[in-house]
């Protein structure tokens, strides 16, 4: 939301509408406003804390660390005192990106209107009265409930925002925000249920704050995750950057053909892993080139054959250097046969059809694609229509038909910006023959 646009501020606008219309007490309901402070007070400095230099780095945006807080005032308040709940915390959050305000009232409003809405659901099935006299599993019930209910509006409220204000296609503003939400959120709810439960109970509310150590270790955990995952990806820069120095004439390209990987995957519909699992493997697939000696890469001429034939050894060398690397997955495969043709004419194996594997054929497309839209020392960028035809032209026997129907569909709706990898005229490299211009390509 940098630079928000006038539909997106509409949108917050309604949103926060909303939540001040459910913040409205009911009349005649009684409110213990004591509750609601020490609540509002302990999620505000749950959300602090959490992001206390001391502690080391903040947890991730939109973990939603303290939902139990959250939940254990829908499930102990009536909704509108429960939704007030949320609001402290959200507007004194630390915010990293501008408009800062906006998005600490968007965080407010979205969070107080989850809230409502998954209290409202709990008392309509009288989850009070199963909180006050816990029977179980009978109480899970309405918790259940209310958990569904928690995901559910805030998937709805941020996949509007991510189609209005980050102008992700509505087709794909919505895909698997639920489903990534719900299992953390049903373990934040059944922590929430134990607070609330403590509550009520003779124990008291100091006793329900203890439930909020194992929460707190367990977001350490997921931090911990992050950090490794944030090591994966500096692990992967390197090797990429180690190869766009060996190979200078196509830098860059491995950066486009995981982002031309991940256009293609989405337009499979493949989930979320398989998603990032393909851009690892456009990224890192002409990784073996560094095992290929550098004045074969920047010999300024054909390729002897002999020439050629260690150069189509890089994506062997490549597999060998990745297969220790246990979360690159089937990206290794992507690496080991993204040159092998429909026809069994490619290389390092010769398979034919679906024996190549479906990220490889993904691949494939993606870098050929990428290939002929960038600019070489040898030859300038052919027009994106231009490369689609070849492409086309050669499915079914160099590419499979199914990925490169998706790069079009792709490029129809987002559109392809081709980029220059060559630092100028006398930058040298290996001209590849003109006479097989897209197989030459498949090989850069």
């Amino acid at each position: 939301m940098g630079s928000v646009p006038a539909w997106a501020r509409v949108y917050v606008a309604c949103v926060v509408a909303g939540a001040l219309v459910c913040l409205t007490p009911v009349p005649d309901v009684h409110v213990p406003w004591w509750a609601v402070g020490l609540l509002a007070a302990l999620y505000a400095g749950c959300e602090q804390l959490a992001r206390c230099r001391l502690l080391g780095r903040h947890a991730p945006r939109g973990m939603g660390t303290f939902f139990p807080v959250l939940l254990a005032g829908a499930f102990l308040l009536p909704p509108a005192a429960a939704a007030l709940v949320a609001v402290p915390g959200a507007l004194l959050a630390r915010v990293e990106q501008r408009p800062r305000g906006l998005r600490r009232v968007w965080r407010a409003a979205r969070l107080g209107l989850a809230v409502w809405a998954a209290s409202r659901v709990h008392w309509a099935l009288a989850g009070r009265d199963a909180v006050a006299q816990p029977d179980f599993p009978d109480a899970l019930v309405p918790v259940g409930a209310a958990v569904l209910v928690f995901c559910a509006v805030l998937t709805a409220l941020d996949g509007g925002i991510l189609a209005l204000a980050e102008r992700v296609p509505v087709r794909n503003a919505w895909r698997g925000l639920f489903l990534r939400s719900l299992a953390p959120v049903t373990v934040h709810g059944l922590a929430g249920l134990m607070m609330a439960v403590l509550w009520r109970s003779h124990y008291g509310p100091v006793a329900a704050l203890l439930v909020l150590l194992p929460m707190h270790v367990s977001c350490w955990v997921f931090e911990q995750y992050h950090r490794e995952r944030a090591a994966h990806q500096a692990t992967i820069r390197a090797l990429v950057q180690a190869v766009d120095i060996k190979d200078g004439y196509t830098r860059g390209h491995s950066e486009r053909v995981g982002q031309a990987s991940m256009m293609i995957a989405c337009e499979l519909g493949m989930d979320d892993a398989r998603v990032e699992v393909l851009r690892f493997a456009g990224i890192l697939h002409d990784v073996g080139k560094l095992g290929v000696p550098t004045r074969l890469l920047r010999k300024n001429g054909p390729l002897t054959p002999e020439e050629r034939r260690v150069i189509e050894l890089h994506p062997e060398y490549g597999h060998e250097m990745v297969r220790g690397i246990g979360f690159l997955g089937e990206a290794r495969s992507a690496i080991l046969h993204h040159h092998e043709r429909l026809d069994g004419s490619g290389y390092p194996y010769g398979l034919t059809g679906t024996q190549i594997p479906e990220c490889a054929r993904v691949v494939a497309v993606a870098d050929a694609f990428d290939a002929m839209t960038s600019t070489r020392c040898y030859r300038r960028a052919r027009p994106v229509a231009a490369a689609l035809e070849e492409l086309e032209r050669c499915a079914g026997t160099q590419f499979d038909p199914e990925m490169v129907e998706a790069l079009v569909r792709a490029l129809g709706r987002h559109g392809w910006r081709p980029a220059v990898t060559a630092d100028g005229d006398d930058q040298r490299g290996n001209v590849p023959p003109q006479s097989e211009p897209l197989r030459a390509e498949a090989g850069s």
